[in-house]
């Protein structure tokens, strides 16, 4: 499994309520089923990858996460996951919302777009930057915001929600090793990843 994930099971309670949106193929979901009897389903866009959920016996919708939460009562889950899918919100501020309503706490990640290596590359360069983290060109990503460490922060305090915890991690896109970056996070680290409430 991938580090950052890695890093969300870790705070993740055994037994709790979790919904991960934007699941993909449901790694982090079958490994907390699996290893923290966790009651875990998903919101996934992509028909192959709710199938592959399916069939790896995960309860997984298909659908535009944006609208179905929307249809999810207060406070159903313990948990609601964000992972590496802010920076392709049309409408961060509102699904972070709707996040804290459904769930008692939420966990969002993100690839850090401040990291020394984006900056040298735009310096340098003078181009779009692309990274192992962020392999796509201008026209074909399906990133349309640009997050850093400190602005989701700001985010915070604009929106006005709590950030509970926070890790900011050196990993590439799908590695499973990485390590924890404490010194100067919003210029080293590659993702963030923030623990959230209301």
């Amino acid at each position: 499994m991938r580090f950052d994930l890695q890093i969300i099971a870790s705070w993740i309670e055994p037994g709790s309520k979790v919904l991960d949106l934007g699941c993909g193929e449901g790694d982090l979901l079958h490994f907390l089923k699996e290893h923290k009897q966790v009651v875990g389903a998903g919101i996934e866009c992509v028909e192959a990858k709710v199938a592959h959920c399916i069939a790896r016996g995960l309860s997984v919708l298909q659908g535009d996460m944006n609208e179905e939460v929307l249809a999810y009562d207060d406070d159903v889950f313990d948990y609601v996951i964000l992972s590496q899918t802010l920076q392709q919100v049309y409408e961060p501020a509102k699904l972070i919302q709707s996040m804290l309503r459904i769930g008692k706490k939420g966990i969002v990640s993100f690839p850090n777009f401040s990291h020394w290596g984006i900056r040298l590359q735009l310096l340098i360069k003078g181009h779009a930057p692309i990274t192992k983290e962020l392999p796509y060109e201008w026209y074909n990503t399906p990133n349309i915001r640009v997050i850093t460490i400190k602005d989701f922060r700001r985010f915070s305090r604009k929106v006005g929600f709590s950030i509970l915890k926070e890790v900011a991690i050196n990993s590439d896109h799908h590695d499973r090793q990485g390590h924890i970056v404490r010194f100067l996070p919003n210029l080293r680290a590659t993702y963030g990843i923030f623990l959230i409430g209301k």
